[in-house]
């Protein structure tokens, strides 16, 4: 339906749409994956009724790169990765050489938790994280007696029953 352009811009159009589409290609960073340094990773986070479950996904990481803080009310798990890969033919000349260097960060949102009893485990590329969540106390029922047969204290120390 004339890409709904009115006929008399159609011919305008088409030039400002060429000019458009050039100019995205340099105003498009190429490189913005690269210039982070930190990354992401994947999680799961589970909840029961006495704590929350996180399982990180990080795969190829030792225990030794990763760290995990908590400073109230925040949980950060920090993995740093790096990784040297190098190949040489029979004459000792390199034929490929790559390096692989990450910061992977992930921040949650905690509060109301335990935080000396957090415990964490590594097994095949996943870290899970078992935060156990703070025990409130259970109310107690508070019998309402009858006002005719009580007694208040008064702040003095004397007594003053209701007639």
């Amino acid at each position: 339906m004339f890409d709904l352009v009115p006929f008399g811009k159609r011919r305008e159009d088409v030039l400002s749409q060429w000019m458009k589409s050039f100019q995205d290609v340099f105003e498009d960073d190429l490189l913005t994956p690269f210039k982070g340094s930190t990354l992401s990773f994947r999680t799961d986070i589970r909840e029961n009724e006495k704590a929350y479950l996180v399982e990180a996904e990080l795969p190829g990481l030792q225990k030794e790169n990763i760290d995990i803080d908590y400073a109230a009310p925040y949980l950060t798990i920090k993995a740093v990765q790096q990784q040297e890969r190098q190949e040489e033919n029979e004459d000792q000349r390199m034929v490929r050489k790559e390096r692989r260097y990450g910061e992977y960060v992930r921040r949650f949102y905690v509060q109301d938790i335990e935080e000396d009893q957090i415990q964490a485990t590594l097994k095949d590329g996943i870290l899970l994280l078992t935060i156990p969540k703070k025990q409130r106390a259970e109310g107690r029922r508070i019998q309402i007696e009858d006002g005719s047969a009580s007694s208040v204290r008064l702040e003095d120390g004397q007594q003053s029953s209701s007639e």
